[in-house]
């Protein structure tokens, strides 16, 4: 049996003229009402509004941990005098029996429907200035013993993503929480593409912020994790160009508030993409790792992917919707139509390193959630794995036996590192995926029929197994290498985007000619929504490299108890 927090305060207290007793532990704060009694009590105000109870709640505990406590304030006694007189009933009366004592007012997380937070507050009135003061200070005393909030922020802003929302946003919904929290801010409004990475490699002093936040979409989450790896290989001696190189984790987190078009980053970690509850994410100090792709062309760097590696069908979507921006978000719908009627497909050779000794598979039907115990147990064995590889290297003859080779015609090749579900797909491409395990899934999608291929991508939105499908197979690895069929040698194969594109203003819809003029030799890889510039790529599993202001999915039970007064 679980022992009880000791108490470090009990008071009888009032909020709104009914008594409560209220307590605090070093992990709780709680108020219960106390059961209403028809005897005289010399607390409770001789003139007050008789309010109409929308809970039947005599006797109910409401509770809020320690840890979720956004700040507490002490209020004026005299409060009630300040505010505006309307002449209204309400006012008159709230003003004739306005009580003096001396309160304070606690500002809390409350969870609301779809994974969403929001700020709650409960004012407690104390019978004495002294009782009060103690209450506050006590409950500050508790928040300051918390070293993993942040007390200073690096802020960017992109005031173009999306749909140019990102500065209104932080100003109105933002801005007032940090504020309350006692959480300062230097606020950097981007100035073009790459103005937060370039910042965050070269000029930003890191030294002085707990944490990098950025308000945009996921193209501007990108830029910050481009920029801080680069600083910190680059601060710790590490080259970014050497695909075998360990790669030193961040020790900034990083903060995402979504203002984008897609956020699925933020889907992934909190499960929505309302900017309160991620703020509010930040403010707790949650922290929540996650694994990073390296992608590397020879011994070039390309860049780092944390979601989704796509050639082939995906990569094709994105090349073609570049071309009509001008449309918005709906040029994805259009470019996925038109891809899945051309149905291209392509050949070329995937070597990869299976993920060994770890638990978990593609094919699960458990869930990456808040304190995965996937992404723990694997972490924790990947870290283990890699000291030792350090200290006993093995022969190169041991480590190619461990690769596994396919060869074929691909519709579509991808890599998820995470289960990249948002509202359009609720399962995302890898249901299974976790955060922070180590490995991402490797699902390669081989040449059928169009039919077929529909049926695959139908099941991203239903209850079916994706994967059960005899052209479909999903690998967990720790590494993987492709090689298109055109570039077998080890010269360089540059895509010219500008001349493939000008051939494909609209593709035949044709069976498969090997001579056909219609179908490319090659496609173009979609990482995390921007095209890489070369198709023979080598692609590292960096367990745990970064860590963001969040604590992942939580289940749903959480969320059960929504009908509880807590914002009283």
């Amino acid at each position: 049996m679980e022992r009880p927090a000791r108490q470090l305060l009990l008071s009888e207290l009032r909020v709104r003229n009914a008594a409560y007793d209220v307590s605090l532990s070093r992990s709780l704060l709680s108020w219960k009402r106390r059961i209403s009694s028809p005897v005289y009590h010399p607390f409770r105000p001789r003139f007050c509004v008789p309010s109409f109870r929308r809970h039947l709640d005599s006797g109910v505990c409401h509770s809020v941990s320690v840890s979720e406590i956004i700040s507490v304030r002490e209020e004026e006694e005299d409060n009630s005098s300040r505010q505006r007189d309307d002449g209204s009933w309400k006012k008159i009366k709230e003003r004739d029996g306005k009580d003096c004592r001396p309160a304070f007012t606690v500002l809390y997380v409350e969870r609301c429907a779809r994974h969403r937070w929001r700020c709650a507050e409960v004012t407690f009135t104390c019978p004495e200035e002294a009782l009060c003061q103690h209450w506050v200070s006590s409950i500050r005393e508790q928040l300051a013993a918390i070293t993993s909030r942040p007390k200073h922020l690096l802020v960017y802003i992109n005031p173009y993503g999306g749909k140019r929302q990102g500065k209104r946003i932080y100003e109105q919904k933002v801005a007032p929480l940090f504020a309350q929290a006692g959480v300062s801010t230097h606020v950097i409004v981007t100035e073009y593409a790459n103005y937060a990475r370039d910042h965050l490699r070269t000029e930003a002093e890191l030294k002085k912020f707990d944490g990098v936040v950025c308000v945009g979409g996921d193209g501007m989450f990108s830029e910050i994790v481009h920029g801080l790896i680069w600083r910190t290989q680059i601060d710790g001696g590490v080259d970014p160009n050497s695909p075998d190189e360990t790669l030193l984790p961040c020790s900034l987190r990083i903060g995402i508030i979504p203002a984008g078009s897609t956020d699925c980053i933020c889907f992934a970690t909190v499960g929505t993409n309302d900017p309160v509850t991620s703020a509010l994410h930040i403010i707790v100090g949650d922290s929540q790792p996650m694994d990073v792709c390296s992608v590397h062309h020879n011994n070039t760097f390309l860049r780092y992917s944390v979601s989704l590696l796509g050639y082939g069908f995906y990569g094709d979507v994105l090349t073609d919707s570049e071309r009509k921006r001008w449309m918005g978000p709906a040029r994805y719908d259009l470019s996925g139509v038109k891809m899945f009627l051309t149905h291209h497909y392509y050949e070329g050779t995937v070597s990869y390193l299976p993920a060994r000794g770890i638990i978990g598979t593609p094919r699960d039907a458990s869930r990456c959630r808040s304190g995965c115990v996937v992404c723990q147990h694997n972490g924790q064995l990947l870290s283990e794995r890699a000291e030792r590889y350090e200290t006993d290297k093995p022969s190169d003859s041991e480590r190619d036996s461990e690769w596994k080779t396919v060869r074929g015609k691909f519709l579509a090749i991808n890599a998820a590192s995470m289960s990249c579900a948002c509202p359009r797909s609720p399962k995302g491409l890898s249901p299974a995926a976790h955060l922070a395990d180590g490995t991402t899934d490797l699902i390669l999608v081989r040449k059928c029929s169009r039919f077929d291929f529909l049926r695959h991508l139908l099941r991203h939105t239903s209850k079916d197994d994706q994967f059960d499908l005899t052209f479909v197979e999903v690998h967990r690895v720790q590494r993987f290498r492709f090689t298109p069929r055109h570039c077998q040698s080890d010269s360089d194969l540059e895509l010219d985007l500008r001349e493939h594109n000008k051939r494909q203003i609209f593709s035949h819809i044709c069976r498969d000619h090997p001579a056909c003029s219609c179908t490319p030799a090659y496609s173009s890889w979609n990482c995390d929504g921007e095209i890489l510039t070369h198709t023979a790529i080598d692609v590292r599993v960096h367990c745990q490299l970064i860590k963001l202001f969040a604590r992942g999915i939580e289940e749903p039970t959480v969320f059960e108890d929504l009908t509880n007064p807590c914002a009283i």
